[in-house]
């Protein structure tokens, strides 16, 4: 089911600020940013091997980044796991009794497809599928 980890989610409270680090401090390949208005945060892609690392900076103060880095702080939000086929991928968790905070697809970053696992199935880690746009 899963091929890859496709990236790191990390929440930041400002792009300006954290991307620098990422490319010029540690060298990672600057990918660009994008808004992604239904999750209502901006994003910076920044590659690393053939992994990835997301940088989230909340655009709304109701924006669940926004609410995790209001209760835990800036940090790791999530990790993403690419999969081929996505809908197949959530028919089976939720076939083997998983609990899916998306039991469908939705929009993400660069014309992705994504869903989240909820934390409760995947011992408290906020888990993300992903199937790259075509």
């Amino acid at each position: 089911m899963l091929t890859k980890i496709n990236h790191i989610g990390i929440a930041v409270t400002s792009l300006d600020d954290a991307i620098p680090f990422y490319r010029d401090a540690l060298g990672m390949s600057f990918a660009g940013t994008e808004e992604v208005v239904e999750q209502k945060v901006r994003v910076a892609m920044l590659h690393v091997g053939e992994s990835m690392i997301e940088l989230l900076e909340p655009t709304s103060e109701d924006s669940p980044v926004a609410r995790f880095i209001e209760k835990n702080g800036a940090g790791i939000h999530h990790i993403a796991y690419e999969v081929e086929d996505i809908e197949a991928a959530i028919a089976t968790l939720l076939a083997s009794g998983n609990r899916m905070i998306d039991e469908k697809p939705r929009h993400g970053a660069h014309g992705s497809s994504i869903a989240f696992i909820h934390p409760k199935s995947s011992k408290g880690v906020l888990t993300e599928l992903c199937q790259a746009g075509h």
